[in-house]
């Protein structure tokens, strides 16, 4: 059995802190919302569009930044990432109305980005193709422990001090982030101290072309492929159910259930903690079957569909007042999401055509996907002032989205395998016809 650096785990271990604290970043928003509404008198529409701010720049910029990272590494990328989104929490805290929350809500997006792109160039890096759902599946488990953790630590910093502080310390907390990645993290060919024959084992199963420095992606090129767009379409289905839970679940189960902010701590946080084992059971079953002779293709869309049917199950919680059946619902949802966004996040590197393109992959599915969270926030806060508080409607609508999910993935998404090229001239890249929508 050909042995890699162990040192592996250590690098996808920051990739989860990092991601971790993206989402507790992202998600402390949604459990100070009803005091934020309270102090500054803003109505659910307004509070909806707050929500969905960070989601524009964070969609829209994916691609751009997926490109950057491609080309600046993950090391320098990430840490601007980070940094950027960690400074604008902070910021937050100082908001004062709309207009100024708003802001900062749309400049933590720009930031936040870079994560996922960057934490699956770092899969790419350091991960052979056999493992890369297992990795992905490690570092996708970082939004469930972020969600699991924000809940009774920002639910508890509200109630100890107010929701300002709990922006400055979550802020804080990816900063400190910052100056460990920069101290500890490089790439495998630049890290002292490894085994040779086992950096030299990882650079051959990699399974991806290195990346030519002369090489010009055509990113136009890419929306050409029928796979793209069903990475696209099945992340942005995904998401769409994902994104209630970091924007509108703490106040449904406020609003809706009548928690108090310590059942909310508590009790809300149970669904996410149910994601985590969904998260690492997603990659380590995808990787499973790959090495048991299924073709990427099956282990991957296996998994996918079938952690989009599981998820669909969130539409019966429309049904029920029981809070033990509504966090089952809601438990088995998070866990179906988790298990779909371990493969999800091995897309980028399993069809990328060479290195040049995984980040800039990443960045193209993930901006779809996050066109989910506009979406989702805009559209419940609306329906919540039309139907008078009722999340009926966004409930059924996430449930619908979800199959529809599985069916992209079972129909739409082609072959799970590498894009092909073809070099026009030394300076640009054209991507052929195979496999196009």
């Amino acid at each position: 059995m050909r042995k890699y650096p162990r040192i592996r785990w250590l690098m996808i271990a920051f990739c989860f802190c990092a991601i971790a604290i993206n989402y507790i970043d992202r998600i402390n928003l949604a459990i100070a919302a009803p005091h934020i509404k309270h102090d500054l008198g803003l109505d659910d529409t307004s509070m909806g569009l707050i929500l969905g701010a960070f989601f524009w720049t964070y969609a829209l910029m994916q691609i751009p930044v997926g490109r950057m990272i491609d080309r600046v590494g993950a090391r320098v990328g990430l840490a601007i990432a980070v940094g950027w989104w960690s400074l604008f929490t902070v910021f937050t805290a100082f908001g004062r109305g709309f207009t100024s929350i708003f802001a900062a809500r749309l400049m933590l997006g720009l930031g936040e980005s870079g994560g996922y792109p960057g934490c699956a160039k770092v899969v790419y890096s350091w991960f052979a193709k056999k493992e890369r759902a297992t990795a992905s599946g490690i570092f996708d488990a970082g939004p469930r422990a972020g969600s699991a953790i924000a809940l009774p630590l920002v639910a508890w910093l509200i109630s100890t001090w107010n929701w300002e502080t709990s922006f400055i310390l979550t802020g804080g907390l990816g900063l400190a982030w910052v100056v460990i990645w920069l101290l500890f993290y490089r790439e495998p060919e630049a890290m002292k101290g490894l085994n040779e024959q086992e950096r030299q084992n990882l650079l051959e199963d990699r399974s991806v072309p290195a990346i030519d420095k002369n090489e010009k992606v055509n990113i136009g090129g890419l929306f050409r492929y029928r796979t793209v767009w069903g990475m696209m379409i099945g992340f942005f289905c995904m998401n769409f159910a994902t994104y209630f839970f970091v924007t509108w679940f703490p106040t449904y189960l406020t609003q809706a259930h009548g928690f108090s902010l310590k059942e909310l701590g508590t009790l809300g946080a149970i669904p996410a903690l149910m994601g985590i084992p969904g998260s690492l059971l997603g990659g380590v079953v995808s990787d499973w079957m790959f090495r048991k002779g299924f073709s990427l293709t099956t282990a991957r869309k296996t998994c996918l569909i079938a952690g989009m049917l599981l998820s669909s199950v969130i539409a019966f919680a429309a049904f029920t007042n029981s809070i033990a059946v509504i966090l089952t619902l809601f438990s088995l949802t998070y866990a179906g999401l988790a298990f779909t966004a371990a493969n999800i996040w091995t897309l980028p590197a399993d069809v990328a055509p060479s290195s040049s393109y995984v980040g800039t992959l990443g960045g193209i599915q993930n901006f779809a996907g996050n066109l989910a969270g506009i979406v989702t926030a805009s559209f419940t806060g609306m329906m919540l002032t039309f139907s008078h508080g009722s999340f009926v409607v966004p409930l059924l609508v996430a449930g619908g989205i979800c199959l529809f999910g599985a069916i992209n993935f079972m129909f739409i998404m082609g072959k799970v395998e590498p894009l092909e090229i073809k070099k026009t001239n030394p300076l640009s890249g054209t991507l052929t016809a195979n496999h196009k929508a």
